[in-house]
């Protein structure tokens, strides 16, 4: 079987995978189906139309990595393809591009007129633009008045955007009706909609497969795949330089954005970078914590773009500060998600997006699997004992943050610390039973944010013991935080939670905001799932490297070989337990005048 009309970028890597494969033999054959008559049943055809409709909104189909928009005219043009690639098995094709001319001249000047591909010795009319047969198909039909063809995919994908395609030679979708043929092509002596045509060629007359589970799949999960392929394909080709990149993540994040124009190059500092994205040109990455001095004012004075980097949602199993690679990663031209003193893409997304019925019910099968699975950013082990709380009393998680974060920082309100939290969360609600998680990071000691045990048992009536954040959002009532993602994950679960910071998932009418933020939008629950997890990270599968979406993370995070840690991560750990244990001793000395520290877990009772 050969390549089908969905594929992927073949630069990806030697084994690149394919996704689709036109069936050759058997009864089930594009031009088998077509010749043939009682497969069409009226749920066959809408599916058709739905999924072509599908394929055209995602722009994939054919060579569709490929792309030179400068080697394009302005405005609307006719297309002339000598060498269309041929669909497998179906186009004949022809060497002689003359007929092909001769009927786009007979329509449009030849300063209107595109050729795409090698014209041998012909002569090209003067005032013609020539172009590369290596162009992404979409951006030739996207402006095209006419497609004059030798009867492959890029005609093929024309016909399905509703273009008017000349064919030149025979092919499964000529003869028809739907094209206009030249003479040489056969007239079939029947008719077929093009819905019969595309669910014969694209539904029943070609074989999907998963790349990341090997196993086979239906058009609509293929396209899937090579729609999310593409987002993160057009996203790599601007950026050139990465800076602000710590070095163990360098290869990760290297992979995260190669594209068919490379890998980008890494730089050191400000000036390094800039010379380095105009000389590309391109964008500039840069992590957003360690963005080099002065790189944002540079970057705006040179007209060079900035794109921010950071963590995605779902992150790994195991800490950021251990050194273990992300699987997803949020890029943001605009600003980061954790800053609201401007909008993000995040924010434009949300607000503006027009979620489709399919991707809102893609959300729900997302949240419910998350949820299922108990998975949240860091998905640490549910080691330790079971935390009961009493019954009859409003229960209320408060989980610590690290202090110095960027979202604190940027996007916190009054209360900007986890005693102040705890505080301010224990004064509103005198009689609720107050369960306080310390930040996974700030526990290992690695970051700033520790409270000592005793000061937080003045406000809390437990600290939790270490399990995951899942398990404990199973078991309460409300979540109260500053800007934690743990406040999106009780949102996932059903919680009542109440911010007092400006996080992304606030102000969306899902929370309960003690600072003021009107987004302009009020949103589902399902529709904040699509565009914070499928719309606007990106995922890279830690098995085979290639872009994929979240649900291969997730079930990939139950495979511990893929998040064993390497030296660099168990030297950092044992940094970080000499840390706390010297954090523990300081905390037993007992302060002035006060007697010795207790050290206690719970609250006592009075």
């Amino acid at each position: 079987m050969d390549d089908g009309l969905l594929r992927v970028p073949q630069h990806a890597r030697g084994d690149y995978p394919r996704l689709s494969r036109l069936r050759r033999d058997g009864e089930n054959t594009p031009q088998s189906l077509l010749d043939s008559r009682g497969w069409e049943s009226g749920e066959l055809l809408a599916r058709s139309v739905t999924a072509r409709n599908a394929l055209v909104q995602a722009r994939v189909g054919g060579a569709w990595w490929h792309d030179d928009p400068s080697a394009l005219p302005v405005g609307r043009y006719a297309v002339v393809l000598p060498h269309d690639p041929p669909l497998a098995g179906s186009a004949i094709g022809t060497t002689d591009i003359a007929p092909l001319l001769n009927a786009a001249l007979a329509t449009a000047s030849a300063d209107r007129l595109v050729i795409a591909g090698a014209v041998g010795d012909t002569i090209v009319p003067p005032g013609a633009r020539l172009v590369g047969a290596s162009i992404d198909p979409w951006r030739l039909i996207e402006r095209a008045d006419a497609i004059y063809t030798t009867g492959g995919e890029i005609g093929f994908l024309a016909l399905l955007a509703g273009i008017p395609v000349h064919a030149f030679a025979a092919s499964h979708y000529t003869g028809w009706g739907l094209t206009r043929d030249a003479a040489c092509v056969p007239d079939r002596r029947r008719r077929r909609s093009l819905d019969e045509v595309f669910a014969a060629i694209c539904l029943l007359g070609t074989e999907y497969r998963d790349p990341f589970r090997d196993q086979r799949i239906a058009f609509e999960n293929a396209l899937t795949i090579a729609a999310e392929w593409r987002r993160a394909e057009e996203a790599n080709k601007e950026i050139a330089v990465c800076v602000g990149m710590s070095f163990w993540k360098r290869r990760r994040i290297a992979e995260f954005l190669r594209s068919e124009a490379g890998t980008p190059r890494f730089c050191r500092g400000t000036d390094e970078a800039i010379a380095a994205a105009k000389r590309r040109p391109g964008a500039i990455a840069g992590w957003a914590s360690r963005l080099p001095d002065g790189l944002v004012e540079a970057a705006a004075r040179e007209g060079v773009k900035l794109v921010r980097v950071e963590d995605g949602f779902i992150r790994s199993v195991g800490l950021g500060s251990d050194f273990l690679p992300p699987a997803s990663l949020v890029l943001d031209g605009r600003g980061m998600y954790f800053d609201p003193r401007q909008a993000s893409d995040l924010e434009i997304l949300l607000r503006e997006s027009s979620f489709s019925p399919a991707l809102i019910a893609r959300a729900a099968r997302l949240a419910t699997h998350l949820v299922a699975r108990g998975v949240t950013k860091y998905n640490l082990a549910a080691a330790g004992p079971a935390v009961e709380l009493p019954a009859g009393r409003l229960s209320i998680l408060v989980p610590g943050q690290v202090e110095d974060d960027l979202s604190i920082r940027l996007g916190g309100g009054t209360v900007r610390t986890n005693l102040g939290l705890l505080a301010t969360t224990r004064a509103a609600n005198p009689d609720a039973y107050i369960l306080y998680k310390p930040h996974p990071d700030v526990l290992a000691g690695h970051r700033v944010g520790a409270v000592p045990e005793a000061e937080a048992l003045r406000h809390a009536d437990m600290i939790a013991p270490p399990v995951s954040t899942a398990a404990l959002l199973d078991r309460i009532d409300e979540l109260h935080t500053m800007t934690s993602l743990a406040g999106f994950e009780a949102l996932l679960r059903g919680r009542r939670v109440t911010v007092h910071g400006r996080p992304f998932y606030a102000g969306w009418g899902l929370t309960t905001d003690t600072q003021p933020l009107d987004r302009g939008r009020r949103l589902s629950l399902e529709e904040l799932v699509a565009g914070v997890l499928i719309l606007y990270p990106r995922y890279l599968d830690p098995l085979t490297r290639f872009p994929c979406g979240p649900e291969i993370i997730i079930e990939r995070l139950d495979n511990p070989e893929l998040w064993r840690p390497g030296l660099l991560v168990m030297a950092r750990r044992l940094q970080g337990m000499l840390a706390r244990r010297l954090g523990e001793v300081r905390a037993m000395l007992p302060i002035p005048g006060s007697g010795p520290a207790r050290g206690l877990r719970e609250r006592p009772r009075s």
